[in-house]
């Protein structure tokens, strides 16, 4: 009897320690996982802030009245050229 428990200790004491080295493998795992995925996001972050930097230049009103004066011939109306309609 005494064997038998102390088989099933030693038994039980193998199993445990298997599950823990399977446990500390899977959390190695997740954390690699977890660090690949936040410097992932972090390098998104940094292109969103480019490209919204990108953006407000592009968006400025001087950028806007430059590429309409140099590429599309656009310019003020002179005065003679503004005509008022009224009601």
């Amino acid at each position: 009897m005494l064997r038998v428990l102390l088989m099933v200790l030693v038994v039980a004491n193998v199993v445990t320690a298997l599950a823990i080295v399977e446990t500390r493998q899977r959390h190695r795992q997740l954390f690699m996982q977890s660090t690949r995925l936040q410097k992932a996001r972090d390098e998104l972050n940094i292109e969103f802030g480019r490209l919204q930097l990108e953006q407000a230049t592009w968006a400025e009103s001087n950028r806007i009245d430059q590429v309409a004066r140099d590429r599309l011939g656009m310019k003020f109306p002179e005065g003679d050229d503004i005509v008022v309609i009224r009601p």
